[in-house]
């Protein structure tokens, strides 16, 4: 393998905590919920599926929502119109506390790499390996890689609302393998997700999963991938 692409959600990063996304949000706008209610309202965003690279939506959608779901990520509009849509079906003290929801998700503070995140990277870099990050996404994810320090070890960041495409589409893949000057066949894509992410195999790159658990509970769930492209 000369190349490695990677997810972002999921697979070298983490959200946070529906309930620490909203009591970030609540301590930023001055407004202050009793515990219990606290907890109702952000296990109430959750079945929504409020959080991006959160839970999947739990409730029906509002034909709003639903009509643009399936292809929130080709475009910045689209994605804050499927969340925020999302997050609206859940009654807040502030309305206004809906963007600032969907803002908060956007910044560095609200993610946190997987422990072995940094080591593999920065591993990969000394092989001389290529990395590219190719997320479904309606934001600029770099300054969440360069806040948490792991911005030098990538090459290229392939994100579908850039490019009007979004995986699985072969084309988002293509693209990248393009960006880094490889073949797809010298090429291992590493994501979360089966459906997304195995549609690298259709342009010829090798595919390795790894599971959407809680940054605490995958320790070292990338490091297998160090093996997988060999020394």
């Amino acid at each position: 393998m000369t190349a490695v692409l990677f997810d972002f959600s999921g697979t070298l990063f983490r959200i946070e905590s529906t309930e620490s996304w909203l009591r970030a949000v609540l301590d930023q706008a001055g407004l202050t919920l009793a515990e219990a209610e606290l907890t109702r309202a952000a296990r109430a965003l959750e079945n929504a599926g409020a959080l991006p690279g959160g839970t999947a939506p739990g409730v029906p959608m509002p034909d709003e929502v639903a009509a643009v779901w399936e292809v929130r990520d080709e475009s910045a509009e689209l994605h804050r119109s499927a969340y925020t849509g999302l997050s609206r079906l859940v009654p807040l003290p502030d309305p206004a506390l809906h963007d600032a929801l969907y803002e908060r998700h956007m910044s560095p503070a609200a993610w946190q790499p997987y422990p072995d995140a940094a080591e593999v990277l920065r591993t990969l870099r000394e092989r001389g390996i290529g990395v590219g990050v190719v997320s479904n996404i309606g934001w600029d994810l770099r300054p969440v890689f360069r806040a948490h320090g792991l911005d030098p070890y990538v090459d290229a960041y392939v994100l579908s609302y850039e490019h009007g495409v979004q995986k699985p589409d072969p084309r988002l893949f293509k693209t990248a393998c393009a960006v880094l000057g490889v073949e797809p066949r010298d090429v291992l894509m590493v994501g979360d997700d089966r459906r997304a992410d195995g549609g690298a195999a259709a342009l010829g790159c090798g595919v390795h999963f790894v599971d959407h658990l809680p940054v605490a509970r995958r320790p070292d769930g990338l490091r297998p991938v160090l093996d997988l492209v060999g020394r």
